[in-house]
């Protein structure tokens, strides 16, 4: 009997019945453009495999033009997206499609298209191009195309069709009053602007027919000044389901509000008690409502359901982490879970950047079906040196094919620059990383050899077929007099837990500078942060750049750009600002000016041993997604 029996008891959404109470929301991947491709089926399929109840593919288009995305948009798409549809229903899941309109989201660069909205309120994010406000005909002709693109859906054989009305799409930007200052019958009162949103719904109906499953992915809080809250968003859904809604996914925000939504900063389940709030205001209906935002352990999911916050839980990037998710809680193999930690390294900061989804902690992310794990044609001896998350990652993954491994760490423990990263306030869940890696090397066999230091002579000892060094990185000692002064320290050093004076100042604007200078402050330190450049936190990933700088001003960091340290004295840091220069007083001094390869090993073992690879750092300093993913390839290229 699973130990989780609520999360997978089947439920009924209008006509269709799920599995289970696991549904995967839309989230774009960057595998299609238009049409459906096999690696967004392979993609699909394999959560569908790994047994979620539903899932729900999205964002597709419904108006041409806009082919960055699946699109669906006229009959042409039909044999791709009947495809999608079938490989899905293979495994028993139940599938939907998510219909979407970006309005003044659009991305000009991209489709060379006007920007459309309610009304003409420029976006502060995207292009931040200024919308033209819609004319009467052409909302009623974009009403039309959801509802015909509705009718594919079902055409194409999914069970249900979802409308995005979050995230500050279309429908959303209609709803909140922040962007919908319109007079007519779609602006004003809250009435008005749930029409176009309504209209979609009843259009809709009529084209797929009454019974057809619809669900809608609302914001219960748009999270921006002014907008929409829960109060409103009861409002919204209880006019759904009176419009005949069979389920409604419940979010939080919009791309633009300035609060945490998805990061690892938010607490896990942090926003169910906005599906809680629906929840109540549909009390008596038939209408499911499904909890989203860092949902990531199947125990806690099956709390919520059990005390009533929720009917389904909406898992994301839980899925994206490890597709086998449901699977394996179902079996009680909780401890072999992959567990998202909200890093958005791979998923939501390369969606931004235009590049395809991929995963921190699951680097066969959008290559399912293209590599698989085989056992190795010849069992060999590898020796990894370096327990970092590259190392730690290639030797599970040569383990797991059949190798003899022996992981040497000098430390005393195995994690390298993610313990140090774990630290930092909101980034505690670095940790989760570090030790699920640590339990999955053991489990696969791996003999861990802590606090071994290893040089080419213990090489020739153990004798390895082939050897990969993960000896990841050293920090920089920048060439200005006074770096070798008592009360100078590397951040690396504080992050471990090396003590510093009441004023610090810090040295280096990047990620490392940043995140040290945000830990030193709250532990009560006065913290000055000297950058170079013209701004701080250049190197850290656009979904969590806002929010460190954020906690940086929250937490009376004094930031300081376009200022070169010009030397250490015992009484402060002196740099030059502009025409002058200055001395910034204080008791500690931290480096963070960078890191360089540490790779002595590797350069001391070139033409020694028969196989040699370098993974990580030791390579080049990059991030942990960059060391995982190259520890995966290296081993399964053994």
């Amino acid at each position: 009997m699973t130990p989780f029996p609520t999360l997978f008891s089947p439920l009924s959404i209008g006509r269709m019945t799920v599995r289970n109470r696991i549904v995967m929301p839309a989230l774009t991947t960057g595998y299609a453009f238009g049409e459906v491709t096999d690696q967004l089926k392979r993609y699909f399929e394999a959560r569908a495999r790994g047994g979620a109840g539903l899932i729900v593919v999205g964002i597709v288009a419904v108006e041409k033009g806009m082919e960055y995305v699946i699109s669906a948009a006229d009959d042409s798409y039909l044999p791709g997206l009947r495809e999608l549809a079938e490989a899905i229903h293979a495994h028993g899941a139940r599938a939907a499609l998510q219909l979407w309109h970006p309005g003044r989201y659009e991305f000009v660069e991209l489709t060379g298209r006007e920007p459309v909205s309610a009304s003409d309120v420029p976006p502060p994010i995207f292009s931040r191009a200024k919308p033209r406000a819609l004319t009467v005909p052409e909302i009623r002709r974009i009403e039309e195309e959801f509802a015909q693109a509705a009718g594919r859906t079902k055409e194409a054989g999914f069970d249900a069709v979802e409308f995005i009305g979050s995230a500050g799409y279309l429908i959303s930007q209609f709803l909140s009053p922040v962007t919908n200052r319109r007079t007519d019958g779609y602006g004003g009162s809250l009435e008005n602007r749930m029409r176009f949103l309504l209209e979609i719904v009843d259009l809709t109906k009529e084209t797929v027919g009454r019974d057809f499953p619809l669900m809608c992915r609302l914001s219960g809080d748009e999270l921006i000044p002014g907008g929409n809250t829960l109060r409103e968003m009861k409002v919204v859904a209880r006019a759904l389901a009176e419009a005949g809604i069979s389920a409604i996914n419940v979010t939080a925000g919009w791309h633009e509000s300035r609060v945490p939504m998805i990061t690892m900063e938010v607490p896990r389940g942090g926003y169910v008690y906005l599906a809680e709030g629906i929840k109540e205001a549909l009390k008596g209906t038939e209408v499911r409502v499904a909890a989203s935002n860092r949902i990531n352990e199947p125990a806690l999911a099956e709390r919520i359901l059990r005390e009533g916050r929720a009917d389904l839980i909406s898992m994301g990037r839980a899925l994206v982490a490890d597709p086998d998710f449901p699977r394996k809680a179902q079996e009680g193999r909780t401890d072999e879970i992959v567990t998202c930690i909200g890093c958005c390294q791979g998923c939501f900061d390369r969606l931004f950047e235009g590049r395809p989804l991929t995963c921190m902690v699951n680097p066969g992310v959008g290559r399912e079906g293209e590599v698989r794990m085989e056992p190795a044609g010849r069992k060999k001896r590898v020796l990894v040196v370096g327990g970092g998350p590259g190392g730690l990652k290639a030797a599970e993954t040569a383990a797991l094919r059949g190798h003899q491994v022996i992981l040497c760490e000098e430390d005393g423990e195995l994690g390298g620059q993610l313990n140090l990263a774990s630290v930092t306030p909101g980034r505690e869940e670095l940790g989760t990383a570090v030790r699920e890696l640590a339990l999955r090397v053991r489990k696969a066999g791996v003999e861990v050899r802590l606090r071994t230091r290893v040089d080419a002579g213990m090489v020739e000892e153990v004798g390895p077929d082939a050897v990969v060094v993960a000896t990841g990185a050293l920090p920089i000692v920048p060439p200005f007099p006074g770096v070798d002064l008592p009360h100078v320290s590397q951040a690396w050093e504080v992050l471990a837990g090396k003590e510093v004076g009441k004023r610090v100042v810090v040295v280096g604007g990047g990620g490392v500078g940043c995140y040290t200078a945000h830990y030193l402050s709250s532990r009560g330190r006065e913290v000055t942060l000297v950058e170079m450049l013209e701004k701080v936190a250049g190197d850290v990933g656009i979904t969590t750049r806002w929010i460190l700088r954020e906690n940086l001003k929250k937490g009376g960091v004094k930031i300081f750009t376009s200022t070169k340290v010009k030397e250490i004295r015992p009484e402060g840091v002196v740099a030059t600002r502009g025409e002058g220069e200055e001395v910034f007083p204080a008791d500690s001094v931290v480096l963070a000016v960078g890191s360089r390869p540490n790779s002595a090993l590797a350069e001391e073992l070139k033409g020694r041993v028969e196989e040699l690879y370098l993974v990580g750092d030791c390579s080049q300093p990059r991030k942990a997604l960059e060391a995982i993913q190259e520890g995966w390839e290296v081993g399964l290229r053994l």
